[in-house]
């Protein structure tokens, strides 16, 4: 997951790929394997000599026969608790940094991807992507690799200390063991597999209704809709609940099974032991250390049954994740690409084709010529292709076609190049919940309170910025609420002013105003934008005075306003401002 295309060549299922991402965290993975291998170790350790120890103080020696095993017990039970801390300081830190970037990671692939791309998602459900899958993902590494490896390495450990005491018991926990780590899993797994797999897909569609749900809060209420809203959510909710409690069940049978093995363990080594201490191979004492050392090594495997229950669970959320990473760049730069073009910066587009993915092309054969600095104005119904030929410009659309922008191709260009000579402000501009400050600050981060003054005083909102208690510190509200609808669009204004772009493109910019406030806003767009390209594409018809040149978008192909429509594609046009 590079951020920028998606991978090519990964092989092997989605956990290897996680597993793989790890390695960016190696170093602190290996910290955190040895210090929870020291601390299981350091457990089995404790009780191994804690029994020796009681069974020894049992018969009353001197003191002194005992002090290595009391400081040995000591020892044991101080560097349990601090390689414990350490270990999950540790794995903690790594899989947070892994994640950071897996996340960071997915949000670029999402950024590349949008608009095209992700036409058919939920923003609800991207976003429990986003957080709940990838924040999922930890438990790779902090409940199963980690886990095993701990496991696996204390108790080969603890096979060869009571096999070296007693063959018998040491291969009655080795079995055991396996018993927990392979056999107890698969029987969990098998009992939760399809409830598992289920409870990533449903968290992100019962995230994706709630959301959804949230923002249409008042037109479902005002149709009537709301309870049948939340009977959808209570359908999703019940049906995640149904599958976790299911996936639940297959932890317990694990656990239980983990339980009756330490419980058999035990009891394997008293079985073995009490006819070796009558035989007179196995001292008493010795016979209690291979006694109730199981319990402390079936402690440590105790975890496994349930972490490797979630694997269904991890697996799903994996694929989700790899599933947004995975998708083809809706357009994609070239290799190489060419040099920024130096001005005038007009606009060629010869023949040009272009569709949204999985529909039928709403451009057929347009043609336009856009000379430096001239305003034009696209009009037309709505769907009849102005925004699909704004999303052809800003390179977030593949086209068919010519399309040049300063003499050089569109398809030569990276779209980060395309996007600095040409920006956007569209009919529904996302504000973020912060300050105008900052909501300005997305276009140019670095611009002081001069700068900001002077790109809203060209959208003609300073006065009203000015007049706030807070000024620019005024917080706009979720979406921009705390703004009327003009003044969000003069904000959008403003902000896309501030990228100091050559070819200013606003789409359908004057929607939901009043003629007059509609009027006056188109004005001041004109004179803001004073020396710049202006395309502005729109359904009204009034104020086309005011610009070099009107086309009218019909059946994908651009006419001069006015003119009957023509079979023939209009030939691009040329004019003196």
């Amino acid at each position: 997951m590079n951020g920028g295309r998606p991978r090519t060549g990964d092989r092997g299922g989605p956990l290897r790929r996680v597993l793989r991402a790890g390695g960016t965290g190696r170093g602190r993975l290996l910290l955190a394997g040895a210090a929870g291998v020291g601390a299981a170790g350091s457990a089995v350790g404790l009780g191994a000599t804690a029994a020796w120890l009681i069974a020894r103080a049992a018969q009353h020696p001197p003191v002194l026969y005992l002090m290595v095993a009391i400081v040995a017990v000591r020892a044991f039970g101080l560097s349990r608790g601090v390689l414990r801390y350490a270990e999950r300081l540790a794995s903690h830190d790594a899989a947070l940094r892994v994640l950071s970037r897996l996340r960071v990671g997915v949000y670029r692939r999402l950024a590349a991807l949008s608009p095209a791309g992700l036409t058919a998602d939920r923003s609800g459900d991207l976003t429990a992507r986003l957080v709940g899958d990838i924040d999922g993902l930890a438990d790779v590494w902090l409940r199963l690799l980690l886990p095993y490896v701990t496991a696996g390495l204390v108790g080969a450990g603890s096979v060869a200390l009571v096999a070296l005491l007693l063959p018998g018991a040491g291969a009655a926990l080795a079995g055991t063991l396996l018993l927990v780590a392979i056999a107890a899993p698969l029987v969990a797994t098998r009992h939760s597999r399809r409830a598992q797999a289920r409870i990533a897909p449903l968290r992100g569609a019962l995230s994706a209704g709630v959301v959804e749900t949230i923002e249409a809060a008042d037109e479902l209420t005002a149709h009537g809709a709301a309870d049948a809203a939340l009977d959808r959510l209570d359908e999703l909710d019940a049906a995640l609940t149904r599958a976790e409690a299911r996936s639940a069940v297959g932890h317990g049978i694990g656990a239980a099974i983990a339980t009756a093995a330490g419980g058999a363990a035990v009891w394997a080594g008293l079985a073995l032991s009490a006819p070796a201490v009558a035989g007179g191979t196995l001292t008493g004492i010795l016979a209690v250390v291979v006694v109730l050392t199981p319990l402390a090594v079936h402690e440590a495997y105790a975890a496994l049954p349930v972490a490797a229950a979630q694997l269904p669970r991890l697996r799903g959320a994996a694929r989700r994740v790899y599933a947004v990473t995975d998708r083809p760049d809706p357009v994609v730069d070239p290799e190489r690409p060419a040099a920024d073009p130096d001005g005038p910066y007009d606009l060629l587009l010869r023949d040009v084709h272009a569709g949204w993915p999985g529909g039928p092309d709403v451009l057929r054969g347009l043609d336009l010529r856009v000379p430096a600095g001239a305003h034009i104005a696209i009009t037309g119904p709505s769907g009849t292709g102005k925004s699909t030929l704004a999303a052809v410009l800003l390179r977030f659309l593949p086209a068919r076609g010519e399309l040049r922008l300063a003499g050089t191709a569109l398809a030569e260009l990276s779209g980060d190049t395309v996007r600095r000579h040409i920006g956007l402000c569209a009919q529904d501009v996302h504000l973020f919940d912060t300050t105008i400050a900052q909501n300005l600050r997305i276009a140019r981060p670095d611009a002081d309170a001069d700068t900001l003054h002077a790109a809203l005083a060209a959208a003609r909102l300073d006065r009203f910025v000015d007049s706030l208690p807070d000024g620019l510190d005024t917080f706009t509200g979720e979406h921009g609420r705390q703004l009327s609808g003009g003044q969000r669009q003069r904000l959008a204004l403003a902000r896309a002013l501030l990228a100091d772009v050559d070819i200013l493109i606003c789409d359908e910019a004057t929607e939901h105003l009043d003629e007059d406030t509609a009027g006056a806003l188109t004005r001041h767009i004109l004179a803001a934008a004073a020396g710049r390209t202006v395309v502005v594409l729109t359904h009204r018809r009034t104020d086309l005075h005011l610009f070099d040149a009107v086309y009218e978008l019909v059946d994908g192909r651009l006419r001069p306003a006015g003119v009957s429509a023509s079979p023939q594609p209009v030939p691009a046009r040329t004019f003196v401002l």
